[in-house]
């Protein structure tokens, strides 16, 4: 039960994040995702690096990469 809660927060944290355009947002909680997934698959199941990290750290690069050619724009 525990793990759906903390989901759902990680779920309304990066909602919100895509909602407000908040780049600093979006990176902090895909960064929670990447390292829960990380210590979930070191103390639980090795299973969820791939369910859990893996795709968290696909979304935190393409979100780097989507803004870093933003702030380049600007300059």
């Amino acid at each position: 039960m525990n793990q759906g809660l903390y989901n759902g927060f990680l779920a309304a944290g990066l909602i919100w994040g895509l909602l407000a355009g908040r780049r600093d947002v979006k990176v902090f909680f895909l960064s929670c995702v990447v390292v829960a997934g990380v210590f979930g698959g070191i103390t639980a199941k090795t299973s969820i690096l791939l369910t859990q990290a893996l795709p968290g750290l696909i979304a935190l690069v393409c979100v780097l990469a989507a803004s870093g050619g933003d702030s380049q724009r600007r300059r």
